[in-house]
């Protein structure tokens, strides 16, 4: 069964079209734009416009109504949840973050301010996570260590 790929490129600089030819020519399809500037002040936003970043752990559907589990950042956030639970330092969780290959949604390595300021959304996504299946599996093999 086919599936599809997914990646985010975030830009840095002015927009070039040669990144657009290289995607494609890979095989790429364009779905999604996302748009941003700075507002002065109080001023109201545009329609269809949102102010708030989409949390980290989550994207935007394919038909844009809903939001979805992002499976990447969702698996960085379970392996960051397990470390704590464990009572690992911050720097032991950043190093496995890290080694393993996981980047900041910047595309940045993680540092421990980074998954410090990723606790309150572990503590929001917390309830949701303990009662699955795949936490679970991880408290028991939590219970044979101790």
């Amino acid at each position: 069964m086919a599936y599809f790929e997914r990646i985010r490129d975030v830009v840095s600089g002015p927009y070039s079209p040669e990144i657009i030819r290289q995607r494609t020519a890979a095989g790429w399809q364009l779905v999604s734009i996302e748009w941003r500037r700075e507002l002065p002040g109080n001023a109201p936003l545009s329609e269809g416009a949102f102010d708030e970043e989409i949390p980290y752990g989550l994207r935007i559907s394919d038909d844009c109504k809903r939001l979805e589990v992002e499976p990447r950042e969702h698996e960085a956030m379970v392996l960051m949840m397990e470390l704590l639970v464990q009572d690992f330092p911050l720097s032991s969780v950043v190093s496995d973050l890290n080694e393993k290959g996981f980047r900041t949604r910047e595309g940045k390595p993680w540092s421990r301010i980074s998954v410090f300021n990723m606790l309150p959304r572990l503590i929001e996504i917390g309830p949701t996570l303990f009662p699955s299946r795949e936490w679970e599996q991880r408290r028991r093999k939590f219970a044979r260590m101790i």
